[in-house]
């Protein structure tokens, strides 16, 4: 092949990867609690940080115990100070397993979902 070609076979490949880096998903980098944590006390409120600034309106947090029945949450906020950040205070919360489900957009339109669990002891 020749130098040429190489040059240009070289610079599709880098924009093809450039487009599809372009529409990423937005992704869970933290959560509070922790992901897969047992806590002595039960948390207050549930934070998800994202890769990503989300769109209020299609960003939701679910919370469901061992038994699948969902615990009445208020609707979830995006932080004014941080919008990459989801937040959902909590009852208290009795000894158990619990699993957040989240769903969310960002400002390019994708959706994305996930859950994690935790426990209280």
């Amino acid at each position: 092949m020749s130098l040429k070609r190489l040059s240009i076979a070289a610079g599709i490949a880098a924009s093809a990867f450039a487009a599809t880096a372009a529409h990423a998903h937005a992704k869970l980098e933290s959560s509070e609690p922790l992901a897969g944590s047992v806590l002595a006390i039960a948390p207050k409120q549930l934070r998800l940080g994202f890769n990503e600034a989300l769109e209020p309106a299609f960003s939701k947090i679910r919370l469901v115990d061992a038994r699948n029945a969902e615990i009445a949450l208020p609707r979830a906020q995006v932080d004014k100070a941080d919008p990459t950040a989801m937040i959902a205070p909590l009852p208290a919360l009795p000894a158990g397993t619990y699993r957040v489900q989240w769903t969310t957009m960002t400002h390019d339109g994708h959706k994305t979902k996930g859950d994690f669990t935790f426990q209280v002891k």
